[in-house]
């Protein structure tokens, strides 16, 4: 999921935002239906009784997480977007108990705590005190509303029940997701002029954007979250600015500093009190 970072660094003067959206969930429904064009109209009776629930899904998961990151990144700081997208797992807990009567654990909110703490200092560069110099835009709000549809998307991925297998489901999810998009991505193209060049640039993050971030993260959270739930398997988006700060050293030559380690320790110890069974 992380690597959605490098293509917001390294896309967005490339490809507009919502062309970059629409193009990617197009691409990975191209690269799937080879493999799964059987199935889908083997299963096509199911296909009937599910789609409102699929077009939802990939309303919340391809259309305003897929978009609104990218429409985000124009007003606001790479910092802003990391504070507020770990609001996420907040939101997935808080719903799991509204909607389907999840018990939240004390253990839960401790290891929320700590990973939360832990995001905090590698956000802030290890001086907690820099938080209070931090403004906010309109992106924030663009951010806000994507963490907010990924926590439906993983509340209502897991509670939803499928007569279909993850791929399939999940094929069926990009598609939709990209059909959600497709009005958008007509009106920024002809009504706000952002054209789309269909350059190699294009195609290489494009593509990226499909494989990576796209069907091997959305497969791995989906299986994931089969075993460990949508709370527990949300708190792995705190993962997320530890991913970034190592990008950043790796790609873009950014220093490792001992604050990223001593976050590092304090979200995996937080991720281990959230999964760990025995109370304390």
């Amino acid at each position: 999921m992380a690597s959605n970072l490098i293509i917001a660094r390294g896309a967005v003067g490339h490809v507009p935002p919502i062309s970059l959206a629409f193009w990617r969930w197009f691409f990975v429904v191209l690269i799937l239906l080879p493999f799964l064009y059987k199935k889908i109209f083997s299963n096509k009776n199911y296909f009937k009784k599910e789609w409102l629930r699929l077009f939802f899904l990939g309303s919340m998961a391809c259309g305003v997480c897929g978009a609104f990151p990218f429409i985000a990144g124009k007003t606001t700081t790479a910092t802003n977007m990391g504070i507020i997208y770990s609001s996420s797992p907040i939101f997935i807990i808080i719903l799991s108990s509204i909607f389907f009567s999840e018990v939240i654990k004390k253990i839960q909110v401790i290891g929320l705590l700590v990973c939360i703490t832990g995001v905090l200092l590698i956000i802030s560069k290890g001086d907690i005190s820099q938080l209070y110099n931090l403004k906010f835009t309109s992106g924030d709000l663009w951010i806000l509303g994507s963490a907010i549809g990924w926590a439906l998307y993983s509340v209502y991925l897991l509670n939803w029940k499928s007569n279909f297998d993850i791929y399939l489901r999940f094929f069926f999810i990009s598609f939709f997701g990209a059909l959600s998009l497709l009005p958008f991505y007509f009106l920024e193209e002809f009504y706000l002029n952002e054209q789309t060049f269909f350059s190699s640039e294009f195609l290489f993050w494009v593509l990226f954007g499909a494989l990576s971030p796209g069907i091997i993260a959305f497969t791995m959270y989906t299986k994931v979250q089969k075993y460990l739930g949508a709370s527990k398997t949300g708190f792995t988006l705190y993962l997320y600015a530890l991913y970034a700060a190592f990008y950043g050293v790796i790609l873009f030559g950014e220093k490792l500093e001992y604050y990223h380690l001593i976050s590092a320790c304090l979200v995996f110890f937080g991720i281990y009190l959230v999964n760990k069974k025995k109370k304390i």
